[in-house]
């Protein structure tokens, strides 16, 4: 998600300027070869740098109603707003047949004043349930993998980093998860 420039509203989604010097050639050979364009979504991040217009809900798939409207689109989750503007960025770019791979998803359980059992099991076990209608803008099955199996006990940098796992480093669950 690092170089899309403009992910709101979805539909006005663009790769930033900088990124464009290899998001470019890259999106070209996507096209070319028909893989998909891996994206590391995670709405965490996007609610902590903004809790004051984001809400909780919408950024953990447990908002009632659409929250966003654009156009014909509605978003009930931030993380169909964030998917479909990595797809308006690749059709901006004559890359529209490119498939997006949500290659990263989580939340986690520790670290920081949002992450907790709580948020971390309701974004989880809503995203799993959540991904095989796909987006608004792409209707269907997105192909999204969670972050992480295990939490790294041993991993540096912030605390939240050593918290995405569905399990302890012992192998037992952090909180309970179906898939």
């Amino acid at each position: 998600m690092g170089v899309i420039g403009v992910s709101y509203p979805p539909s006005q989604g663009a790769f930033s300027q900088a990124s464009m010097t290899y998001m470019g050639p890259i999106t070209r050979f996507l096209a070319d070869t028909g893989a998909p364009l891996l994206v590391n979504v995670y709405p965490y991040f996007s609610y902590i740098g903004n809790p004051k217009d984001i809400s909780l809900k919408y950024a953990t798939f447990a908002s009632p109603n659409a929250v966003v409207f654009d156009g014909p689109l509605s978003y009930q989750n931030l993380f169909d707003a964030m998917v479909d503007s990595v797809y308006s960025a690749l059709e901006r770019v004559g890359a529209a047949n490119v498939p997006v791979v949500v290659s990263e998803s989580g939340w986690p359980s520790d670290g920081s004043w949002a992450a907790n059992l709580d948020n971390a099991g309701t974004y989880n076990s809503n995203l799993i349930g959540h991904v095989k209608n796909g987006t608004p803008k792409r209707p269907g099955s997105l192909e999204t993998y969670v972050f992480a199996m295990f939490n790294e006990n041993q991993k540096g940098g912030d605390e939240t980093e050593r918290h995405y796992g569905l399990f302890y480093p012992n192998k037992q669950p952090v909180y309970p998860v179906s898939f």
